[in-house]
């Protein structure tokens, strides 16, 4: 299975490497801020002012990876267009990859790529991946039949990038990658990934930044024991149906309502109810990690909104106090929502970047 990766970092040498873990047809489109979209859940995204070549690529079904790699490459130019805090990084001097095996494009926006520029502004090579039936990746659009899987595939995709794992002709892919300390940075369900990546390597990372990891999941969005129940029944017989029920999670996690609203321009995005395997995957998961805290003894810096209604903050905190390793800060946030980094009113966001920053340069 092709995975979608990507990299960006600064021309010269730098401090660290950070691990994150979230094509052929281009319309004449007005800049975003002359478009105005409408959602409904589950179905296309309608924006106004888009031609009608545009607004049919986005309409086509994303379940395949071919009209999402379309959809990005058609909407890209506007994507870098949305007034956030994140796109107003200075990018000069730094060098930026994308690419499926060994084919390279230039890096394009997504949600991550605003992150990654921000870290890498600051001395750090950064490296992410699209998890199968996620973004670029090949695979059903939101379906995780196994974690476990996503799990295996992040491993052996980072050891290749860090030069601890040899080609075929035993070469490392960047062995100078190999001397640098190397950090974790999961958000939401990528804490999870990077959390279960520690825990089958304990000894190969030099510390983790989670951000709302999903380590459980809220209460407030897990159905009735009773209709999780019949859900899990039904999910053994159709684990790909999108059949469990939903609340909006831009509400939820994005507090800043002009933010909020810049969420659909996320195109490739899975927009639609969960599908079941997904969501049974998901709460086995939570549930394993939550019985795993105590075995966590990597340093971490553990982030999180102390109104997320959407990852539950109190298993954080469970997380910091039961995690064996004695390099451990938890920074709870007053007032804060789910999407700490991309979703919050800017004073926010750029008080949590200083505070990743901070910790990453006393860790190098």
């Amino acid at each position: 299975m092709a995975l979608k990766s990507s990299e960006l970092y600064k021309r010269h040498p730098f401090n660290g490497l950070v691990f994150l873990y979230e094509l052929e047809l281009r319309a004449k489109i007005l800049p975003a801020k002359n478009l105005r979209s409408v959602k409904v859940m589950g179905n296309p995204v309608k924006f106004e002012g888009v031609n009608e070549e545009l607004q049919k690529i986005l309409d086509a079904d994303m379940d395949e990876v071919g009209p999402r790699r379309r959809a990005r490459e058609a909407f890209k130019d506007i994507q870098l267009s949305i007034d956030h805090i994140l796109f107003k990084t200075p990018c000069d001097g730094l060098k930026m990859t994308e690419g499926i095996g060994n084919f390279l494009e230039k890096l394009a926006s997504r949600k991550r790529f605003r992150i990654a520029r921000k870290l890498a502004s600051h001395g750090y090579g950064v490296f992410a991946m699209d998890y199968p039936g996620f973004g670029l990746s090949e695979g059903l659009h939101g379906y995780i039949p196994n974690f476990d899987d996503i799990v295996d595939d992040v491993i052996e995709h980072y050891s290749k990038v860090k030069g601890t794992k040899q080609d075929m002709l035993g070469n490392a892919e960047n062995p100078k990658l190999n001397t640098l300390p190397s950090f974790l940075f999961g958000q939401s369900m990528g804490g999870a990934v990077a959390l279960k990546v520690h825990l089958k390597q304990p000894d190969s990372w030099n510390g983790a930044i989670l951000v709302a990891p999903m380590c459980k999941i809220a209460d407030d969005m897990v159905p009735p024991w009773l209709v999780a129940q019949i859900l899990i029944g039904v999910a053994k017989l159709l684990p790909k149906q999108k059949l469990v029920p939903q609340k909006d999670l831009a509400e939820l996690a994005f507090k800043d309502v002009k933010k909020r609203e810049q969420t659909a321009y996320n195109v490739v995005a899975y927009k639609h109810k969960p599908r079941l395997g997904t969501a049974v995957e998901l709460l086995r998961t939570t549930k394993e990690i939550e019985q795993l805290l105590e075995k966590v003894s990597l340093p971490l810096l553990i982030l999180h909104g102390k109104d997320d209604k959407v990852t539950d903050p109190s298993v954080s905190k469970a997380l910091y106090e039961k995690a064996s390793s004695s390099d451990k800060k938890l920074n709870l946030y007053d007032n804060a929502y789910h999407s700490l980094l991309e979703g919050e009113p800017d004073e926010m966001i750029l008080r949590v970047f200083g505070d990743i920053i901070s910790w990453l340069d006393e860790h190098c």
